[in-house]
C-alpha cells in the first residue's frame, strides 16, 4: 500500500516531482516517473481478447499491499513473510525470475497486515521503507545495504495502527520521507551517506501521506498532509517545506482527515488538490507570494458525498481529475471532476437527493448516463493508471482490469478482463514497456498490453 492504504489507504504545467534521475519509460518509483500516476508509454492495445491481456508471468508474494518499481529491466519489490521478515526482492522483467534478494528482521504486526509501499530506485540504490519503520539504502550491484536507519526508533514514535507506510521521493542529493514524529514530520537524508540533512517542524499527527516534490509560485519544494484526531479537534496541516532546511513556507488547515492517505495532486496555476476517506471530502487550495513569503488560499470545498478518495492518487488529464472516489463510508466510484468542482459524471448513478442545481454557465451534477449505469464498475479501492491517453483502471473487489477512454462526457470503457480473486486488492500497479505489473494479496503478474 501506498498503502499506506487504508482504513484500514502532472507533469502538466506544473511537475509532480523533479525526476531527471529516472530514464524514460521507467517506473522507478511509487505513481510513476513524475509522481503522478502517468506513464509516457505510448503503442498500448485499445482492446483486449475475451480472454484477457496475454500473462507474462506470475509468482507468488508474501502477503500484503506493496507495489513494485521498475528501473532498467529490474523490477524492485519490498516483501513480507510471516509478520518478522522483510525481502527486498530483485526480478527480471522480462521472465519474473529472481536475481536477488535481501531479507532483514522487521518484527512487527498491524491492522491489515502485510507489506506495505514500493520503493524508489535510482542508477545505483533501492530505497526502501518497512512496515516497521526499517528505511534503507541498498545498493544494486553488490545488493548490500549501504546505509540503514529505523525512522521509528530514531525519532522516537510509536508503531502506528496500520504500520509505517513510506514511499521516498529523491530530489538533488537528498532522499526524502515523513517520519511523522513530533518534531521531525519530514525528514531529508544524503542519498548516498545517509546523514540527515534536515528536519521539518510538527504537522499534525500521524498519518499515511508520503512527501512529494512540486513546484509552487516559483519554488522548487515539499508538499506533506498531516492528520487531525477524529473529531478535528486536533488539527493537522497541508504545508510547503523548504528543500534547504526543511523549514515551513505555507501552511493550510481547511481541510482535515484522521486518516490521510494520497498526498496533494498538483493542478495548474500553483493549485493543489487534497482528498480523503472517512467522510474528509476534498478541496482545492492555491499557493501564491504573499507581503512576507508564500501562503495558501482556499479556493474550494468539496464534501464527501462529491468527492473524496481514501487510498489512491487523483490522475489529472486535459482539465479533468479523475478520481476513485470510494471509501470506508462511500462507494461513488470512479468519479470525473471539472476543476471548478463540478462532478461531469461517476459511475455510480447519483441519488436524486444528492443531485445539485447548477450554478449560472456550469453543469449540473451528473447522472450516468451510459446504457446498463446500473453495472457500471465502482473500483472499491483499486488503484488506476494512466498510460497512452487512456486509464488502467483495477478493481480492488472484483479482480477485474477495466481500459476506459478518459473524457468528460461520460464513463467510456474500452475493455475489461478478469485478472485476479481475493479481496483487498489495494496495491499499486506500474508499467514498463508495454508490461502491467498487478497484484492481490499473494501473487504478482505481468500482462502485456504492448499492441504488436
Amino acid at each position: 500500500m501506498i498503502l499506506n492504504r487504508t482504513g484500514v489507504t502532472c507533469c502538466f504545467a506544473v511537475c509532480a516531482v523533479t525526476c531527471c534521475w529516472a530514464s524514460y519509460g521507467d517506473w522507478p518509483q511509487f505513481e510513476g516517473p513524475s509522481r503522478d500516476g502517468v506513464s509516457p508509454e505510448k503503442g498500448l492495445l485499445r482492446s483486449w481478447p475475451e480472454t484477457g491481456p496475454r500473462v507474462l508471468w506470475s509468482i507468488p508474494l508474501g502477503m500484503g499491499f506493496a507495489g513494485p518499481a521498475i528501473r532498467n529491466g529490474e523490477v524492485y519489490l519490498l516483501d513480507r513473510t510471516e509478520d518478522k521478515t522483510d525481502i527486498l526482492r530483485c526480478l527480471s522483467l522480462d521472465k519474473g525470475t529472481e536475481l536477488w534478494n535481501y531479507s532483514y528482521e522487521a518484527l512487527g504486526k498491524v491492522s491489515h497486515n502485510g507489506s506495505r509501499t514500493p520503493p524508489t530506485v535510482d542508477d545505483k540504490y533501492v530505497y526502501s521503507v518497512g512496515l516497521t519503520g526499517e528505511f534503507l539504502c541498498t545498493d544494486r550491484k553488490t545488493h548490500k545495504p549501504v546505509w540503514r536507519k529505523n525512522l521509528l526508533n530514531d525519532f522516537k514514535s510509536e508503531l502506528p495502527r496500520w504500520g509505517v507506510s513510506q514511499a521516498p521521493v529523491l530530489h538533488g542529493d537528498l532522499v526524502i520521507v515523513a517520519a511523522q514524529a513530533p518534531d521531525a514530520f519530514v525528514v531529508a537524508y544524503n542519498r548516498v551517506t545517509g546523514d540527515l540533512k534536515w528536519k521539518s517542524p510538527g504537522l499534525g499527527l500521524v498519518g499515511y501521506v508520503s512527501p512529494t516534490v512540486v513546484t509552487l509560485a516559483g519554488l522548487e519544494q515539499v508538499v506533506a498532509i498531516g492528520a487531525s484526531n477524529k473529531d478535528a479537534t486536533q488539527k493537522g496541516s497541508t504545508a510547503g517545506i523548504s528543500l534547504t532546511d526543511g523549514s515551513i513556507l505555507w501552511k493550510y488547515e481547511g481541510w482535515q482527515c484522521w486518516i490521510p492517505i494520497p498526498y496533494p495532486t498538483s493542478l495548474p496555476g500553483d493549485k493543489l488538490f487534497v482528498t480523503g476517506g472517512y467522510n474528509a471530502g476534498s478541496a482545492i487550495l492555491q499557493v501564491r507570494k504573499g507581503a512576507t513569503g508564500l501562503e495558501a488560499a482556499e479556493v474550494l470545498k468539496l464534501d464527501p458525498k462529491t468527492c473524496g478518495s481514501q487510498i489512491h492518487q487523483p490522475i489529472l488529464y486535459k482539465d479533468h481529475l479523475y478520481v476513485n472516489s470510494n471509501s470506508n463510508e462511500r462507494e461513488d466510484g470512479m468519479t470525473c471532476l471539472a476543476l471548478d468542482g463540478t462532478v461531469k459524471w461517476r459511475t455510480k448513478p447519483v441519488p436524486e437527493s444528492e443531485v445539485k442545481p447548477a450554478a449560472p454557465g456550469a453543469t449540473p451534477d451528473a447522472k450516468s448516463d451510459s446504457p446498463g449505469a446500473e453495472a457500471l464498475p465502482l473500483f472499491e479501492r483499486g488503484d488506476f493508471i494512466l498510460a497512452d491517453d487512456m486509464i488502467i483502471a483495477f478493481d480492488g473487489k472484483t479482480g477485474m482490469l477495466h481500459l476506459v477512454d478518459p473524457s468528460p462526457e461520460k464513463y467510456k470503457e474500452l475493455a475489461r478482463a478478469k485478472v485476479f480473486d481475493g479481496r483487498e486488492m489495494w496495491a499499486p500497479m506500474a508499467l514498463t514497456d508495454g508490461k502491467l505489473l498487478v497484484r492481490n494479496q499473494d501473487t504478482l503478474k505481468c500482462l502485456d498490453l504492448k499492441r504488436p
